[in-house]
């Protein structure tokens, strides 16, 4: 086959509808069965809709919200409110993550779902990889592309660095009903982290949050740390008191790792989370996911063209990738540092508040432009 795509998340799906359009062959390993949820704040930038519609994969049919307006509170409840330049949209991953399924396998995408990666290797002999599925079967791609999220085994199998270290974050989300703004983009920060909550589909919102394995051991259950760390925040607190919560359980994800990642590992091409991670704080994961999956489509494309070699496609690609994110990156790494201490965080909304253009500023350095 041409390509072979570990993980049926937003980088694996758009870059397969793209791809399949150039006319390649194109395989999708996911190992989760469609639809499912995922740990995610759900708010996208309005900067992904061109490249979107020019896939024919308008989210508008999905009726998501119209995000315009962002607010940001303190752990004590004092709060800033500024508009949003581009503006968003909110969309449950369950319901856009099926709906980018649906269209490429209506294109001719090739699926495995429940189906798990256990090994990749390269054979530079024969220029193409050998990718090994846990049920024994084994299958051949020109190039491989990984976008298979935050952190998986496969991350150990490539011995990539991120994945030596430890990390104290995890993330936990539900979706609920609330009487709440539905045009706005609401981050609350509490005792070592911070909680985002937007209207989604349906009537709906997503209420995500970061904290740390800490804060969780030191409270025993996820319900026992809302109620003692959480709820100190009073907006939280309304949000917790209030709001219908749709599912009895919480989606969680742990180890979550914001350090530095290579996009390429022994030729494998990275893209979404399992190139970079963004910060929540910054709130603008999924339109990165779908921005990269146009930049390693494009170069992938040219490669398989015979227009660039391995090496001059993964140059470029690794280029490319920096160009438009590593700063991105950055910037959130230390936006993060800002937040989560309840002192700081006080001096840090509290100075903002007086001082709109630093926001507007923040948020331009960590989104980009409609392409």
């Amino acid at each position: 086959m041409d390509v072979l795509i570990i993980g049926g998340g937003l980088g694996g799906l758009t870059a397969a509808l793209d791809l399949a359009a150039r006319g390649h062959e194109v395989t999708v390993i996911e190992r989760k069965k469609f639809p499912f949820h995922k740990v995610c704040g759900e708010y996208v930038s309005n900067e992904v809709l061109p490249y979107l519609r020019r896939l024919g994969a308008d989210p508008g049919v999905l009726a998501p919200a119209q995000l315009t307006r962002f607010l940001l509170s303190s752990p004590a409840g004092r709060t800033l409110t500024t508009s949003l330049d581009l503006g968003g949209f909110g969309v449950s991953r369950y319901s856009l993550d099926h709906y980018l399924y649906q269209l490429a396998a209506e294109r001719g995408v090739v699926f495995h779902q429940a189906a798990t990666v256990t090994d990749v290797t390269f054979d530079s002999t024969a220029d193409h990889h050998q990718v090994q599925l846990a049920d024994g079967r084994q299958l051949t791609a020109r190039v491989v592309l990984g976008a298979y999220g935050k952190r998986t085994n496969l991350d150990r199998q490539l011995q990539r660095a991120f994945f030596q270290q430890r990390s104290p974050y995890l993330g936990v989300k539900y979706h609920l009903r609330l009487a709440y703004p539905r045009d706005v983009i609401a981050l609350h920060n509490f005792a070592d982290g911070y909680a985002g909550i937007s209207a989604i589909e349906d009537d709906k919102f997503c209420f995500c949050y970061l904290t740390t394995r800490q804060n969780l051991k030191k409270h025993g259950t996820i319900p026992a740390m809302e109620k003692q760390v959480l709820a100190r925040n009073p907006l939280l607190r309304h949000i917790l008191q209030e709001a219908e919560f749709l599912y009895p359980q919480p989606e969680v994800i742990n180890e979550i790792s914001f350090a530095s990642k290579s996009c390429i590992e022994d030729h494998v091409l990275m893209c979404g989370d399992a190139a970079g991670l963004i910060t929540p704080l910054c709130g603008n994961g999924m339109a990165m996911a779908i921005h990269g999956a146009r930049l390693v489509a494009q170069r992938t494309h040219e490669f398989l063209l015979g227009q660039l070699g391995r090496t001059a496609m993964e140059n470029h690609y690794r280029h490319d990738w920096h160009q438009q994110f590593a700063a991105r990156l950055r910037v959130g790494r230390l936006v993060q540092r800002l937040f989560g201490q309840p002192t700081l965080s006080e001096a840090v909304v509290g100075g903002l508040r007086h001082w709109p253009a630093a926001v507007q500023a923040i948020m331009r350095r960590t989104h980009g432009q409609p392409f």
